[in-house]
């Protein structure tokens, strides 16, 4: 690992340890620049084209699903998995309280109650425990969360939904291409929801995808993404539907994100081990998040870490993370708490809930510890482009990092003349 740099912060105006480029993202290439003219040319843009069909081959082998289908975005995708399984309007799905918003909204929207869990403090994933504990009469359905760079812990969940005869619909946005036990994400429920996002490490800008291995499941989710047709676009399916459809130019991006992906999960599970090791050596305040054994392959939203203020001298995780950033090293917060961010007004007039005669929960007042601290205090992520760098790359966030945690003292008198001139000021 590269020595750390003893000259001064770049906080405090020295060089930053970091001084080669990031990975960028998304990366594509000359087959869907071909691709997509052929695509324009064709006219055959969307109703189940081509490339469309493909895709969902590729995608469900990839995944290890039966049946695979493209949809608008990731959003749409937990609605119409949710109502494939059987969630109807009354029922309660029970969703982890740290989670992007779509995973709770999809849920609302389709007249679903909501029940909001806590997390496992170590993967940030919903805890089982507090899962079974939440279960009532009206639970049909729970939504793990697979998120950042951890696994849910499918053996525990699969054993209380068989228990309870719940549904299980996993939402994968984070985690294409990881595994559990030899089995992908995406693979392991009744139904899994994906988003192909921008960010996402699969991705056409926007778009999602529904898998599943049960027929009846694939069918009652078609017909709902494709206005009430069957999947063989012949039959009209006499069910309810919208159009949540997918385009080939949406495809052609896919097809040609999946012939890469398999060796940018490996780059980034050698460069997330790295990562794991060097915070490790250098005994600061940041960690990453323990691998559970069961998953035998890993895919990286982002890196999961932990902050430790006991060991950052005296700075709070927001003075940590801007000394840090200032060096190259660019770590983000988690998701605020899903009934606190504040994208998400669950009181708003065009929000469902103050419409419902009874609700699980006060989502106004609610507090989930664990969730709370994590996204408050302790959370941090490294984002999935990082982890693609090259080892010289790698080795300078590592500088980064030692560089931060060797200069703790000075930091924290930066930080508290800082807060001194802001009081004199105000």
């Amino acid at each position: 690992m590269a020595k750390s740099d003893v000259s001064k912060l770049a906080l405090l105006g020295g060089r930053p340890a970091v001084d080669r480029p990031a990975p960028a993202w998304p990366v594509t290439g000359d087959l869907e620049v071909a691709w997509m003219e052929g695509v324009v040319r064709s006219g055959k843009w969307s109703w189940l084209g081509p490339h469309e069909r493909a895709f969902c081959e590729e995608f469900a082998s990839f995944i290890g699903a039966r049946h695979a289908m493209l949809l608008a975005n990731g959003t749409v995708t937990i609605q119409v998995a949710l109502q494939a399984v059987g969630v109807r309007p009354g029922d309660e799905v029970i969703v982890p309280g740290l989670t992007w918003t779509a995973t709770m909204q999809a849920a609302l929207d389709i007249g679903a109650n909501v029940v909001l869990v806590d997390i496992d403090p170590e993967t940030y994933c919903i805890d089982p425990a507090a899962v079974e504990a939440a279960i009532t009469p009206r639970t049909k359905a729970v939504v793990p969360v697979h998120l950042y760079g951890c696994m849910c812990d499918m053996d525990a969940l699969t054993d209380i939904a068989k228990r309870h005869n719940l549904k299980i619909v996993e939402d994968v946005a984070h985690q294409h291409g990881s595994r559990w036990r030899g089995r992908g994400a995406g693979a392991l429920g009744d139904a899994a929801s994906f988003s192909f996002q921008q960010s996402k490490v699969l991705t056409c800008g926007e778009g999602g995808a529904v898998t599943c291995n049960d027929d009846a499941v694939f069918e009652t989710a078609f017909c709902l993404k494709h206005v009430g047709w069957m999947p063989d676009l012949q039959t009209r399916g006499n069910r309810y539907g919208h159009n949540y459809r997918g385009t080939e130019m949406q495809a052609v991006l896919l097809r040609g994100g999946l012939r890469r992906i398999g060796e940018q999960l490996r780059i980034r599970e050698e460069n997330a081990h790295l990562l794991a090791e060097g915070f490790q050596e250098i005994g600061g305040a940041i960690r990453v998040a323990r691998r559970d054994p069961r998953v035998t392959r890993q895919s990286y939203y982002a890196l999961t870490l932990h902050f430790d203020k006991a060991k950052a001298g005296g700075l709070d995780r927001a003075q940590y993370v801007a000394a840090l950033a200032a060096e190259g090293l660019p770590l983000s917060p988690t998701y605020a708490p899903v009934y606190r961010n504040p994208l998400l007004n669950l009181y708003h007039e065009a929000s469902p809930v103050p419409f419902r005669e009874t609700v699980p929960q006060d989502y106004a007042n609610l507090r989930i510890p664990v969730t709370e601290r994590v996204a408050e205090e302790e959370g941090l992520v490294l984002m999935h482009m990082h982890l693609l760098g090259e080892r010289a790359y790698i080795e300078q966030l590592l500088a980064a990092a030692r560089k931060v945690q060797d200069h703790l003292p000075e930091l924290a008198k930066h930080f508290a003349q800082e807060a001194s001139g802001e009081q004199e000021a105000s």
